[in-house]
């Protein structure tokens, strides 16, 4: 995809949506970061279901600590991979409260430091929290960076780099989310649905792709 094709290509998701956001359902740093950990290999929609009870009970690391692996376990049991990611969010409160003082760190390092948490996840809580223009490549965003054209790459890493190379910097902070929320809904995997897409004109898969009559 070239520059003036990505720079319209943006403008159209920034007039369709201009203030995108995260699809998880949080009241704080903590809360987004427990809940973007659990997230993992399942959909916001059922981390939001077993979060409202949780995040009710244990809004903080101290109160999650308190609540004990057996017990978010008990929350969580209905998402996939329940009880590692129960094991992993108790060790990430325990260090939460060792070393930031409950607090979540604005610091990529210290971010990947806790359990549960790699790249994709300290971009999440990054760029949602603190506002920094990273850019958090999950399924969704690996298949549009590639199938449009804007970003192609073999691995996440590498689409990562070409999307903060590629895109202007006046759409990074909100890139993400107009990308996952694209690929969630329109430019989905099996079959994406470039008759409904804004975007198709300036898409290499779109314009190649015969629109029904």
């Amino acid at each position: 995809m070239k520059p003036a094709a990505i720079d319209a290509f943006f403008a159209t998701l920034q007039t369709a949506n201009p203030t995108p956001e995260t699809e998880l359902v949080f009241a704080s740093r903590f809360e987004l970061l427990a809940a973007v950990l659990l997230s993992a290999q399942a959909t916001d929609v059922s981390v939001n279901k077993a979060t409202r009870a949780l995040f009710a009970v244990a809004p903080t690391p101290e109160r999650m600590l308190k609540l004990g692996e057996a017990g978010v376990i008990e929350h969580i049991k209905t998402i996939g991979l329940f009880r590692s990611k129960a094991k992993h969010l108790i060790q990430a409160c325990r260090l939460l409260v060792e070393r930031h003082h409950g607090q979540v760190p604005r610091d990529r390092e210290a971010l990947e430091a806790l359990p549960g948490v790699g790249r994709k996840t300290a971009n999440v809580v990054l760029n949602v929290a603190f506002g920094e223009p990273t850019m958090a490549v999950d399924t969704h965003i690996f298949r549009v960076a590639n199938r449009t054209g804007l970003a192609p790459g073999k691995t996440p890493l590498a689409v990562e780099q070409g999307l903060l190379r590629r895109i202007p910097v006046r759409y990074l902070e909100d890139a993400h989310h107009w990308l996952i929320l694209h690929g969630r809904y329109v430019c989905q995997a099996r079959k994406p649905l470039c008759h409904a897409c804004q975007v198709r004109t300036h898409c290499d898969h779109g314009r190649l792709t015969a629109m029904p009559s």
